[in-house]
């Protein structure tokens, strides 16, 4: 017997339906990932569940005796008092239920929530979730903000759970992980494929073709009708009325038709290449007074270098960033910058977007054009490229989601030309068909990347070697992706005592 069963639910906020007419049963124990563009309906479809937002039609059976509990994938800004304080504010929680549920995710309860990171902000809220012991735990990007420790131990905790799940994801390494299923969510319609991740790609790819097929075939024999039917008025007094008929019913469901929204496209605007050492740092060490510290840093980046960043959250990753990029200077030590460095930055924090202007201003600074790889585009037309339309790009960027702030600053990215391209978690709230457009640019890049980042596939996919902050200030040089990082760790975890240890 299902734990949860949705049929017929349909919503559209006033337009074409973003729900529409679903069906669903959730299985008890099931792990279930919900796949959609930014924008699909994924959170929607967890709110209706929820009970906090209303189908205009169809019906949740079996809400009354299932236990539900929601993560919104944002960390709201007016969380207060302990860890403890935090998860006791579920409705119907009691103290030792909140005490057990922080202990199960190894918190201190009587740490104070706004002085800890968004990361343990993050696991807070899982635990006030946890705390009402739910038969269905509604996840949406429960690895946002999380580094890659955090994430495994979430993946663990996941597996070890054992209860219902729904969750959305981009990152494809914990979808692989936790998924007993995948739900496609495509212009209103949902449907269910088997947890393969690989399978369900070509599966959809191989759909859409037809579908496109389809369409394509479907349009040219409506060309044909519609021209028949502009004939002379001699021959319309002949005309097959039935042939008519089918005309109208055509042009009905032509006009019914949900046409796939366009993908991303992105293309780095490459400067002149720079010289052939891009970036060394010789015996680097910096401190904050109350943060994160860099000891002995010793490294060079050359031309073409792929450098991946890696660590626990508040280790200074991006301090180590900026140390190399000249934004702070060094305690002690020598940065040195090569010949020719055009920089372009992807900033997580979203520092480099002006909430005052537009989205188009953010993009032409005052023109209305821009130059890409050296042709001149109105701005309008080049941010459709990353999915705005001309009233969202006309309009204040102050109610955008995180998915649609961080397409802009990839816009922004990367009208600049460059030849050092520095990526400070640019994966969060990205759909997966944008992350992998991403992946795919990066991949192709001419000049030299650094990238920080917990998304495992992107660091496998894209970097060459990799820095890993290893606690103390102590930074790690790597050969290869997070894998090979890993493998090389397990070696020298591995190596016998006293023997020398090789990275």
């Amino acid at each position: 017997m299902p734990l949860l069963q949705l049929q017929g639910l349909t919503v559209s906020f006033g337009g074409p339906p973003i729900l529409d007419a679903i069906d669903l049963n959730i299985e008890p124990g099931e792990h279930l990932a919900l796949l959609g563009r930014n924008g699909a309906g994924k959170s929607t479809l967890m709110r209706v569940i929820t009970g906090a937002q209303e189908a205009e039609e169809g019906s949740v059976y079996g809400r009354s005796s299932c236990r539900v509990a929601y993560l919104d994938q944002q960390v709201p800004h007016d969380l207060t008092g302990t860890i403890l304080d935090v998860v006791m504010s579920a409705e119907g929680v009691a103290e030792h239920a909140a005490k057990a549920a922080i202990s199960r995710i190894g918190l201190n309860p009587w740490d104070w929530v706004p002085d800890v990171s968004a990361g343990m902000k993050r696991r807070t809220l899982l635990a006030r979730a946890l705390a009402t012991e739910p038969d269905l735990l509604l996840l949406d990007e429960p690895t946002n903000h999380l580094d890659i420790e955090a994430i495994a131990w979430l993946e663990d905790f996941l597996l070890r759970r054992r209860r219902a799940l729904l969750f959305v994801t981009h990152d494809r390494a914990f979808l692989r992980r936790v998924a007993t299923g995948i739900l496609d969510l495509d212009r209103g319609k949902l449907t269910r494929h088997d947890p393969d991740y690989d399978t369900y790609l070509e599966r959809k790819t191989g759909s859409l073709a037809v579908e496109a097929r389809q369409d394509k075939q479907f349009d040219k024999k409506l060309a044909q009708e519609e021209t028949w039917v502009r004939k002379g008025v001699k021959a319309r007094r002949k005309r097959n009325m039935g042939r008519v008929k089918d005309l109208e019913d055509m042009r009905e469901t032509r006009g019914d038709r949900r046409e796939l929204a366009g993908s991303v496209k992105i293309a780095a605007h490459s400067s002149a290449p720079s010289g052939r050492i891009v970036l060394r740092a010789k015996d680097v060490s910096f401190a904050w007074p109350d943060g994160p510290s860099i000891k002995g840093l010793t490294t060079e980046i050359q031309r073409g270098d792929r450098v991946g960043i890696i660590g626990p959250n508040g280790t200074g990753k991006t301090t180590l960033l900026r140390l190399l990029l000249g934004e702070i200077e060094p305690t002690s030590g020598t940065i040195e910058q090569g010949a020719n460095v055009d920089i372009a930055y992807f900033d997580q924090l979203h520092a480099h977007l002006d909430e005052s202007l537009s989205a188009a201003d953010n993009i032409g600074e005052g023109s209305s054009t821009v130059l890409v790889n050296g042709m001149e585009r109105q701005v309008i037309s080049y941010l459709r490229d990353f999915l705005f339309d001309a009233d969202q790009a006309r309009g204040s960027i102050t109610k955008f989601s995180g998915g649609e702030r961080n397409r802009l600053l990839l816009a922004k990215l990367f009208v600049k030309p460059s030849n050092l391209l520095v990526l400070d978690e640019p994966t969060n709230d990205l759909d997966v068909e944008t992350l992998e457009v991403l992946e795919g640019l990066l991949a192709e890049y001419k000049g030299t990347i650094l990238v920080v980042s917990h998304d495992r596939e992107l660091l496998d996919h894209v970097v060459t070697s990799t820095l890993v902050l290893e606690g103390e200030g102590r930074v790690g040089d790597f050969v290869g992706g997070y894998s090979d990082w890993l493998s090389q760790r397990k070696v020298s975890s591995d190596a016998p005592q006293g023997k020398s240890k090789k990275k």
